[in-house]
């Protein structure tokens, strides 16, 4: 894994991965298999990692907690996301503007702006957008 290696390459898109079992997870995304299954809403998953967060609506479990504002959260990415807010923190900087985001994914759609990309297209009359 630290080598930089990544000798399991899926067959259908030639992404590749330093670890089998992530391959094994990615492969899912192709195949749709689901085999990760809600015991109480029958709802599926391809990630058991997805399931165990689903389940926390179910229970109303929430482990993650920032303790600066006493938020809790029921999975880690949201506390990740909710911390820099709080602070007001902004270390994704864009290398063309210098304008500064709180967010990874924001700073990635920014990025749009700049290259001219619309990578969302509407379904009903195929118009592209650079931001959903």
């Amino acid at each position: 894994m630290h080598s930089g290696e990544r000798p399991y390459v899926c067959d259908y898109c030639n992404k590749a991965y330093s670890n089998k079992n992530h391959l094994i997870r990615h492969k899912r995304t192709h195949s749709g298999e689901r085999p990760y299954v809600c015991d109480v809403c029958n709802e599926a998953y391809s990630d058991k990692g997805y399931l165990m967060r689903h389940k926390r609506t179910h229970s109303g479990e929430h482990p993650y907690f920032f303790d600066v504002c006493n938020k809790a959260c029921s999975d880690k990415s949201s506390l990740i996301i909710h911390k820099p807010r709080q602070s007001g923190e902004r270390p994704y900087v864009c290398d063309v503007c210098n304008k500064a985001f709180n967010v990874k994914s924001n700073l990635i759609r920014h990025k749009h702006t700049h290259s001219g990309e619309r990578p969302y297209v509407c379904d009903v009359c195929n118009k592209a957008y650079s931001d959903e």
